[in-house]
């Protein structure tokens, strides 16, 4: 089994800016209220003429070009997303022709926030057995086009963004461990109830707005930082580590109290944990790869680095994986 590493990211960020502030006009909030229960300031939101899969493309533009892959060079494209442009085809066939890597064979991944670890982990393997020889795994979301924009709860938690990496054999190090994990018990705490086999698409689910996500977000609260904690301690030991080799934790970016309060459990120091959900929200799929193209833009991340991922989504679904750059 050969090493796989990430040799290429990139991510792209829709132009418009939504404020806290400009969330007070829209529902009964204030920009104090959010900024201390989530840590978020602002969002993107794309432009009424973009789908998942154009800001999948230009994340994936930008993370091809990082690692001097060309488009013709590219196996495999997985995309991540609960915002697909459509039911079918998959999104990541979008994407394919809009690069031109019309020899990637493409497909998606819904694994919610946590579906770049997913799909990053689905990839190593046909990388690792030597089915292919790189990937291209995007995580892209328009959670702008499924929030319900009168319901205060929600929000003012989501945005929109992608973010794309591109794994390959690497000589050394790459993905030392991952762990998975489903919890189909609780499908009620964070779902979109309309528009699928059991519920399809009706005035009265339209008028119940019942194609918006619904949340419970006490529940899940607390939930998080449970499977975030046990998902980050699996996957450092089976990396043969201990917490305090980590140079970096970059998790999905979905609550900052939820973030250093999985972080304090661990044992990891507050200056080691990558923040970005100021400036993002939550991004679901895309928060993660999204932050760690952050990270990379900053310095934070240096080559030989051990860098904790850690997601936590609907499904309820849990992932983390340890990587060395």
């Amino acid at each position: 089994m050969n090493n796989v590493g990430i040799i290429g990211v990139g991510e792209y960020l829709p132009e418009k800016i939504l404020t806290n502030k400009d969330l007070e006009k829209m529902v009964d909030t204030s920009d104090e209220w959010i900024t201390t229960r989530t840590g978020i300031k602002e969002r993107r939101i794309a432009s009424p003429t973009e789908a998942t899969s154009d800001l999948a493309y230009m994340a994936a533009k930008q993370a091809l070009r990082d690692a001097k892959l060309k488009p013709l060079e590219v196996d495999m494209i997985i995309v991540a997303t609960i915002t697909p442009d459509m039911q079918f085809p998959s999104t990541a066939s979008f994407v394919q022709a809009k690069l031109g890597a019309k020899n990637a064979f493409c497909f998606d991944v819904s694994a919610a926030c946590s579906g770049f670890v997913y799909g990053m982990v689905i990839a190593k393997q046909f990388i690792a057995n030597g089915t292919i020889r790189n990937a291209v795994v995007i995580g892209s979301e328009l959670l702008s086009r499924i929030t319900d924009w009168q319901d205060r709860s929600t929000c003012v938690l989501f945005g929109d963004g992608a973010g794309a990496a591109v794994l390959a054999e690497v000589p050394s190090g790459g993905i030392l461990s991952t762990y998975l994990g489903t919890d189909g018990s609780k499908t009620e705490l964070l779902m979109l109830p309309a528009g699928g086999s059991r519920t399809p698409a009706s005035h009265k689910t339209i008028d119940d707005r019942l194609h918006y996500l619904k949340m419970e977000g006490n529940e899940l609260f607390k939930l998080a930082v449970k499977l975030m904690l046990e998902s980050a301690q699996v996957a450092i030991k089976r990396a043969g580590l201990e917490p305090k080799d980590i140079d970096l934790v970059i998790p999905h970016q979905a609550n900052a109290r939820i973030i250093m309060a999985m972080a304090k459990r661990i044992g990891i120091a507050d200056e080691k944990v990558y923040l970005n959900i100021e400036k993002y929200g939550n991004m679901s799929s895309a928060s993660l790869i999204v932050a760690l193209c952050d990270a990379v833009k900053e310095g934070r991340v240096k080559k030989g680095d051990k860098i904790l991922l850690d997601a936590f989504g609907a499904g309820l679904v849990w992932g983390a994986s340890v990587i060395q750059w």
